[in-house]
């Protein structure tokens, strides 16, 4: 019994140390696990692992901002999509003509078999931040409005990085993100201009401008009219109402010339004359009909 405990012991305490050296010299790691580069540049990413790792099976795969998943290197080779653009080195990948496309997650994994058959596996991830000007923003401004009603305006652009900064106008007047009693107020990072209550006076031609330190951008103008009234909407309801008694005068008319509403004055009574003259008091009334 006490041969048995001792064989049981000595199996769980051979597995642990495996256990442990596995994780203590199946080592993958990077020296730059954060890279930032220029637009058109050069970017090398390396992955290294500790000496353990013997006829090593070396994957690299790239995971971009809208979480989609690529093989860069498999199987031994670059696939089709980088092998005219990147260069495969010892225990690196090098990008060259980088753009904001690749910027993303690249995840360099590591896998081997030690002489006892254990499986080795390790993984290091490097992080690629592409700087890139800004692309012409999108500005989103209302063409209407009420008077006194609260309105909202957004700049919108995704392709910068850093993230821009954004400054918006007002007839081509740059308007401050904060200025003292002010009816406004502007979020430089988001691109996002709030009226309180808009005025006679907020009435113009919009644009915004994203900027970097790469670049800036600015939008298209759009014209935003601050009206008292909402015309529109009262000579659409003109319109609509005019139709409505068009269409009820029509189908009056309809019905009437199709007999489906009685005519007036169609009603005849005849009377017949009586074969005989009669004297008043003995008159009767011989026949009638109603027509």
């Amino acid at each position: 019994m006490a041969t048995a405990s001792s064989n049981r012991g000595a199996v769980v305490l051979g597995l642990l140390c495996a256990c442990l050296w596995t994780a203590a010299f199946a080592g993958v790691s990077t020296p730059n696990p954060t890279i930032t580069v220029k637009q058109g540049a050069t970017a090398d990413l390396r992955c290294t692992y500790t000496s353990d790792f013997t006829k090593s099976r070396v994957e690299w795969k790239f995971v971009n901002n809208q979480l989609e998943t690529f093989f860069v290197y498999y199987d031994g080779t670059l696939t089709a999509s980088y092998v005219n653009r990147a260069t495969s080195v010892p225990q690196g990948i090098i990008l060259n003509q980088i753009t904001s496309k690749d910027a993303g997650e690249y995840s360099c994994e590591v896998t081997s078999v030690d002489s006892n058959g254990q499986t080795l596996y390790g993984e290091a991830k490097i992080q690629l931040l592409v700087i890139v000007a800004p692309s012409q923003p999108m500005a989103h401004v209302p063409n209407t409005v009420r008077t006194g009603s609260a309105v909202e305006l957004r700049c919108v652009e995704t392709q910068g990085y850093p993230p821009p900064t954004f400054t918006w106008y007002q007839n081509k007047a740059p308007m401050p993100p904060n200025p003292q009693n002010a009816t406004y107020t502007i979020d430089p990072n988001t691109g996002v201009l709030k009226f309180r209550a808009v005025a006679a006076s907020d009435s113009g031609d919009y644009y915004c401008k994203a900027a970097n330190s790469e670049g800036e951008q600015v939008s298209a103008i759009v014209r935003m009219n601050v009206q008292d009234v909402n015309v529109g909407g009262i000579v659409a309801a003109v319109v609509i109402v005019l139709l409505i008694l068009a269409l009820i005068g029509f189908g009056l008319w309809y019905a009437y010339s199709r007999g489906y509403l009685d005519k007036k004055g169609n009603k005849k009574v005849i009377y017949s004359q009586p074969s005989e003259t009669r004297s008043d008091k003995n008159f009767q009334q011989t026949s009638s009909f109603l027509v």
